[in-house]
C-alpha cells in the first residue's frame, strides 16, 4: 500500500487543524482512506497547533514517524513539535515565506509559496485555503467538491467570511503547481470507488464512544468539561435529546459523578466522560457507586501527567488509577478500547455491563484515539445493549440478597414495599447499615463474585496471529494498531508473531490468558506510559509468566521501529 504522510502546522488560530480536516475528507470523499492526527499547544488561548494527516488507497490506523510534506502556515513555536512531526531530508517543506525558517533547519528542499499574496489577490485572507486548494488540485479532486465541504464547514460563518474563504481556495486551485509538490502528491494512487454495499465512516473515537453509548441505551449524561474529554460530551449535548435523553453540566467532577450515580439509583443508564485529574477527583464517589451496587459509567480520555502534565497529549498513565485508585476493596470493570471504530463497542459493551451487573464500569480511551479521524468501515450492527432489570423481586424483598450469581435483585425507587437505603455504609442483605463483620464478609465475596463469576464471552480480548511457539505482543488502546502494523512489517520479512490486545482489564481473565500465553516463545508489553503499568499489573497475577517490557512516555507515538528493537530484530522490510 502506497500512502503519504503530511503534516500542517501553525499559530493557534491559524487554521492548521481545519486544514487538515478538509483534505481528510476530500480524500475519502474520493473513496480515500486515512487519518488525522491532532496535537495542540497546552495553552488555554494561542500557542501551536498541527495537523498530521495520513493518507493511503487501503486503511491506515497510526502515523508514521516519518513525514513526507511539511506544510509551515507560520513557523511560531514550530519548535515544540519536534517530537511529533519530524522532518528530514527527505521532507518537502512548504511554507507561506511570511517569516524565517527556525534556525537549524538546513533542507534543501524548502519551498516558498506566497500563499498571503495569492490570498490578497483573490481580496481574502485566508491563505490556508489558498494551500488547501493547491493540495486538492495535485490529489485530482475538483474544485467544486472542495468549495462545497469548505462552505459546509463554515455554514455558521457570515456570507462575507463564507466567499472570502472561497475565492482563496479557488485562487490556489488555479496556481500552477510547483514541480516537487505535484509529483510528491501524484506518487499517491488515485483511490478505487467506495463500494455503496460497505459504506465508510469518517469520525473520531470520542464521536465513536459517544455514538456507542446512545445506541447501547445511556439517557443521562453528567458534562464537565475536561481536556481531551470535552469534544466526547459536546457531541452527545448535540444529539441525546434526539433518543430521548438529557445532558447535563455539573459544576465540577464531584457533582458529574453523584449526578450520574442518582441517574443510575433511579433507573436509567447514566453516564460521565473525563481525563485523569478529573477521575482522580470522582474516586470516592465510584466507591460509593460500587458499594450501593448502582450502575455507572466513566469513560476516561487518558493523556499526559502527572497533575496538569501534558494536557494535549496521549499517554496511557491512567492505568493504576482505574484499577486501583477507588479506596477499600471495591471490585469494578475496567475496559479498554482498542481503535477509534472499536470506541463504539467497547463503549456500548460499558453500559451493557454496568446495568447488567449494577457496577461501576471505567472505559480508558486515550488522546490520541479519542480526537484523532480516520477514515473506516462502518462498523457491523451488532451493539450491546444497557438493560435494567427491574422485575418484581422475590418477597421478603432483600435489595442486597446474596444471590448464586452475585447479582440482586433491584426495584426501582417509589415501587411500593420495596423501599430501601442506598448510600456508602456498609448493609445487611436488607440494606439496613451495619457494622458486623458477617456482613461486611458477606457483601465483600458478593461484589466479587458478581464480577469474578460473570461470563464475558470471547471480546475480552483480540487475537491476531498464533500464538504457539512465536512472540507475542500484549498491547492495549492506541498502542493496538501500531502493534498490529509492526506485525504486518515482521511478516513481511518473514517473522511471524502474534498481537494480543487486551479489552477487559478488570476482572482480568487470568485463567483464559494463561492457558492462551503458555505456549508462547516470548511475551512482550507494549505500553504508552514511563512506568510499566500494564507490565507489572500482568505479572503480578500471571506470576508463572515471563514478560518482557517495552514502556515509552508520551508525547511521541510508540513507533513499529521501536516494537523492532524490543523484539531485537533489525532485518525488518
Amino acid at each position: 500500500m502506497t500512502t503519504l504522510t503530511l503534516a500542517i502546522s501553525g499559530s493557534g488560530g491559524a487554521g492548521a487543524i481545519s486544514t487538515g480536516e478538509l483534505v481528510l475528507r476530500l480524500v475519502a470523499g474520493s473513496g480515500g482512506y486515512g487519518m488525522l492526527k491532532k496535537t495542540f499547544s497546552p495553552q488555554i488561548r494561542g500557542g501551536e497547533s498541527a495537523a498530521i494527516v495520513r493518507l493511503g488507497s487501503a486503511p491506515v490506523a497510526t502515523i508514521p514517524a516519518r513525514i513526507d510534506l511539511l506544510i509551515a502556515l507560520d513557523w511560531q513555536n514550530f519548535a515544540r513539535f519536534a517530537d511529533e512531526v519530524p522532518i528530514s531530508a527527505d521532507t518537502l517543506v512548504l511554507h507561506s515565506g511570511s517569516d524565517d525558517p527556525p534556525p537549524g533547519l538546513t533542507i534543501d528542499n524548502l519551498l516558498a509559496i506566497d500563499a498571503a499574496g495569492i490570498a490578497a489577490a483573490a481580496d481574502s485572507g485566508w491563505l490556508n485555503m489558498v494551500l488547501l486548494g493547491m493540495l486538492a488540485k495535485g490529489l485530482g479532486n475538483t474544485c467544486a467538491a472542495a468549495e462545497a465541504l469548505l462552505l459546509a464547514r463554515l455554514e455558521k460563518h457570515d456570507e462575507a467570511a463564507r466567499e472570502a474563504a472561497c475565492r482563496a481556495l479557488r485562487a490556489g486551485f488555479a496556481e500552477p503547481l510547483p514541480e516537487p509538490l505535484a509529483q510528491l502528491l501524484a506518487a499517491l494512487p488515485a483511490p478505487a470507488p467506495a463500494d455503496s454495499a460497505s459504506p465508510r465512516w469518517l469520525a473520531s473515537g470520542n464521536q465513536m464512544a459517544a455514538l456507542g453509548a446512545l445506541e447501547a441505551g445511556v439517557r443521562f449524561v453528567a458534562a464537565y468539561p475536561i481536556t481531551p474529554a470535552s469534544d466526547l460530551l459536546e457531541w452527545l449535548a448535540r444529539h441525546i435529546e434526539h433518543y430521548g435523553g438529557h445532558l447535563v453540566q455539573a459544576e465540577d467532577e464531584l457533582a458529574a459523578i453523584n449526578m450520574v450515580i442518582g441517574a443510575g439509583f433511579g433507573g436509567v443508564p447514566a453516564m460521565t466522560a473525563t481525563s485523569g485529574p478529573g477521575m482522580a477527583l470522582m474516586s470516592e464517589a465510584m466507591g460509593l457507586a460500587v458499594a450501593s451496587e448502582t450502575a455507572a459509567v466513566v469513560v476516561d480520555v487518558m493523556r499526559g501527567g502527572p497533575s496538569t502534565g501534558i494536557p494535549t497529549k496521549s499517554e496511557q498513565s491512567d492505568l493504576n488509577l482505574a484499577l486501583y485508585g477507588l479506596h477499600g476493596d471495591a471490585p469494578h470493570i475496567v475496559l479498554a478500547a482498542q481503535s477509534i471504530a472499536d470506541c463504539h463497542f467497547t463503549t456500548a459493551w460499558a453500559m451493557q455491563l454496568a446495568t447488567r451487573l449494577q457496577t461501576l464500569v471505567i472505559v480508558l480511551s486515550d488522546q490520541s484515539l479519542g480526537q484523532s479521524i480516520q477514515v473506516f468501515d462502518a462498523p457491523g450492527s451488532e451493539v450491546p445493549r444497557a438493560v435494567v432489570d427491574h422485575a418484581v423481586p422475590a418477597e421478603p424483598y432483600l435489595r442486597y440478597r446474596d444471590t448464586a450469581s452475585g447479582v440482586s435483585p433491584l426495584a426501582l425507587p417509589g415501587e411500593p414495599g420495596h423501599m430501601y437505603t442506598a448510600d456508602g455504609l456498609e448493609h445487611g442483605e436488607n440494606a439496613i447499615p451495619s457494622p458486623r463483620s458477617r456482613d461486611h464478609q458477606r457483601q465483600l465475596d458478593k461484589r466479587l463474585r458478581k464480577l469474578t463469576g460473570f461470563d464475558f464471552g470471547e471480546r475480552w480480548a483480540d487475537l491476531t496471529g498464533q500464538v504457539e511457539g512465536r512472540s507475542v505482543i500484549i498491547c492495549m488502546g492506541s498502542v493496538t494498531a501500531v502493534a498490529l502494523e509492526a506485525r504486518q512489517s515482521l511478516a513481511t520479512a518473514g517473522h511471524e508473531i502474534a498481537v494480543l490486545s487486551l479489552r477487559l482489564l478488570a476482572p482480568l481473565p487470568v485463567a483464559q490468558l494463561g492457558s492462551l500465553l503458555e505456549s508462547a516463545s516470548r511475551l512482550l508489553v507494549v505500553e504508552h506510559n514511563h512506568g510499566a503499568q500494564l507490565w507489572h499489573y500482568l505479572r503480578s497475577l500471571l506470576p508463572n509468566c515471563t514478560f518482557d517490557s517495552l514502556a515509552l512516555p508520551g508525547p511521541a507515538a510508540i513507533q513499529p521501529r521501536d516494537i523492532f528493537a524490543a523484539l531485537e530484530i533489525a532485518d525488518v522490510a
